[in-house]
């Protein structure tokens, strides 16, 4: 082919791809610097020297001047009778000659984008021609530090300062700490010319896997797809992928990406979805008859009490649903590699569905979806933007306010007790409840806060500060003997000063199990392109409350009262004025808060005495959950994740 005929069609997708970004309302042209930043000529600036930048991170020209005469990345539009057309067209000859195009360009980096001084048409030649990265001299222009970009910026400046590598440009704070996390590195940490390179190497094997998939899909960045990724497979693991394995194993994961490039679409359901199911003869067609269900977990229920709630709400699908539903229960998923190994056995079982039953298992849920897409996958976990993994979850906070009112009309002293989990996703909406509930039933109820992730013995630093009821840990399973275990859910003290288990909230797995199943058995839709979560509770009979007969008459008749209403979605638990330990409104009593505000609610109401712990105060059995479902998990410090 001609140097006349490549620019022909180059033209050709230059007029396509401005036609179609003109159709969704885009500029089909490349960015101005100019007009990003309007203070780029007086902004001070680093000279970075020649340096070989990535040609998908060149966005835009310097100035207006012959902007027109190119499409959004670069292509020639211009006639191909004009004076450009026949300078692009040397190029494009000089490019396909021995003599190549070898002069560097000169460009601006601002924002860890690139814009071109000069050198345009040497752009659009190389990038018609699928060149990755060209040579270009690098003046880098900082902006002011009260730009909103700026923290960003910021991490983005000390990355490149440790690795050399410009490559990675992220939209939200923490992505470079998570990024150096994943590849065992720590801030400030030097890396070594191989170590740099063997990085640069791998995003540049994604990137090209990225754009052959996502071709048409540009809100999407590769190098947040790249942070996906390497949860589900290692660092260690992908530099060593040829690239047609990581642009299959990326295949596997894009509905993953496409859903969590955008982390505030997550959908949370908090009541079993029919509204969704198709019509009798699709449903006659599509709904299965029978379904094998595997469950996955970590630990046995003899000694983990979480993992026998799960296997006996497997058992009770069982049997409830005997003609419909056959179960599988597989434990001692306590490793990745031993989860991934359960996970294949029940698919070579047959399982139509997959549960894996703890937060720490996602990512190697995650992989394995993108091993069997015929499979549906669920992860107890919450406030994931992941579609091919769907996360479920109980709303506890509802329990905890209705023993909070218990807590608060028996602390004849005022002060009630609460020994917090985990600083994780909803926990700081169930100490909010609680303490509502105990200021309904006690006006001047104090919250005094511990965590047993710190402290190995909160009940005695409670019992110090005065408490005279104390709220631990929720029973797993809808088992009344587990009331009679000493500290367990909310207790008080008897004369002798032992403890009196009075309430606590349940979770009862088998009925979203259930409710799960009969979905999937109706035949509607998966919704396999949405990050859907689900987050149950009373309305749905997932959540209870148990009470024993330490709980006085009169306050059982007013918890039995708020119980049904919530049962009943008659009662908001945060529809009244919530304010936060600083002043701050968490809920102003008239705008409802939504479930992802309640999921990601991270302040504690101003009755309570008590912070949510740092990360690294946590004990290390802890963090692997914190991890996954932390508060605050954006913004764990790598070093701690070794």
């Amino acid at each position: 082919m001609t140097a006349i005929e490549e620019y022909n069609k180059a033209r050709s997708l230059a007029l396509k791809e401005k036609k179609e970004r003109e159709a969704r309302g885009l500029s089909p042209y490349p960015a101005v610097l100019d007009e990003v930043f309007p203070g780029a000529s007086a902004a001070p600036a680093v000279s970075l020297g020649i340096r070989e930048i990535p040609v998908d991170r060149i966005v835009g020209t310097a100035t207006r001047a012959r902007t027109n005469a190119f499409s959004a990345s670069f292509l020639p539009l211009a006639e191909p009778n004009t004076e450009f057309a026949m300078k692009w067209t040397a190029l494009c000859g000089a490019h396909l000659s021995d003599e190549g195009i070898r002069e560097p360009v000169e460009c601006a980096e601002y924002l860890g984008n690139y814009y071109i001084r000069e050198g345009n048409k040497r752009v659009s030649v190389l990038r018609y021609f699928g060149a990755v990265r060209i040579p270009a001299r690098v003046v880098r222009l900082l902006p002011e530090k009260t730009d909103p970009a700026w923290p960003v910026y910021q991490e983005y400046l000390d990355f490149f300062k440790a690795t050399g590598i410009g490559d990675f440009v992220f939209r939200r704070p923490g992505r470079y700490a998570r990024l150096l996390s994943l590849t065992g590195k720590k801030p400030g940490e030097e890396w070594t010319r191989e170590e740099a390179r063997r990085l640069a190497s791998s995003f540049g094997a994604f990137r090209e896997a990225f754009h052959a998939i996502g071709t048409g899909e540009p809100d999407i960045l590769p190098e947040e797809a790249f942070l996906l990724f390497l949860n589900a497979y290692p660092y260690a693991q992908a530099v060593r992928m040829a690239p047609a394995e990581m642009k299959k194993a990326l295949a596997g994961l894009w509905s993953d990406v496409r859903s969590s490039s955008e982390p505030d679409a997550i959908a949370v359901e908090t009541a079993p979805d029919d509204q969704d199911k198709p019509g009798v003869l699709t449903r006659l067609i599509s709904a299965p008859r029978h379904l094998l269900a595997a469950f996955i977990c970590q630990r046995t229920p003899e000694v983990s009490p979480w993992t026998r709630g799960h296997a006996e709400g497997a058992a009770y699908l069982a049997q409830v649903l005997p003609e419909s539903v056959s179960v599988r229960v597989y434990d001692g998923a306590d490793t990745p590699e031993l989860a991934e190994a359960r996970i294949d056995e029940a698919a070579a079982d047959g399982a139509d569905l997959i549960f894996t039953t703890t937060p720490p298992l996602l990512n190697v849920t995650l992989k394995a979806a993108a091993r069997y897409p015929k499979i549906r996958f669920y992860n107890c976990s919450a406030c994931q933007p992941f579609s091919s993994v769907k996360p479920y979850y109980g709303r506890i906070f509802e329990g905890k306010f209705i023993t909070g009112m218990i807590a608060g009309a028996l602390a004849e002293n005022d002060l009630v007790g609460y020994i917090g989990s985990y600083p994780i996703l909803g926990v700081p909406a169930a100490v909010n409840a609680f303490a509502l509930g105990a200021r309904m039933t006690n006006p001047r109820a104090r919250i005094l806060l511990e965590w047993s992730c710190t402290e190995a013995d909160c009940v005695q630093r409670l019992r110090e500060r005065g408490a005279a009821v104390i709220s631990n840990r929720d029973i797993p399973v809808p088992d009344s003997d587990l009331l009679k275990e000493e500290y367990t859910g909310t207790f008080s003290f008897d004369e002798a000063g032992r403890p009196v288990t009075v309430a606590s909230p349940v979770w009862v797995w088998g009925r979203l199990y259930e409710n799960i199943a009969r979905t999937v058995l109706a035949g509607a839709s998966a919704k396999k392109d949405q990050a859907v979560n689900y987050w149950w509770g009373m309305d749905s009979g997932v959540i209870d409350v148990a009470m024993t007969d330490a709980v006085p008459e009169g306050v059982r008749a007013l918890a039995d009262v708020f119980t049904e209403k919530l049962k009943q979605g008659e009662y908001d638990i945060f529809s009244q004025t919530l304010r936060a330990q600083d002043g701050s409104l968490i809920s102003d009593g008239i705008t409802p808060l939504s479930a992802l505000d309640i999921l990601k609610m991270d302040r504690l109401a101003d009755s309570v005495e008590g912070r949510i712990p740092a990360y690294e105060e946590i004990f290390p059995m802890s963090r692997a959950l914190v991890r996954e479902l932390g508060i605050y998990r954006e913004q764990i410090p790598p070093e701690a994740e070794e």
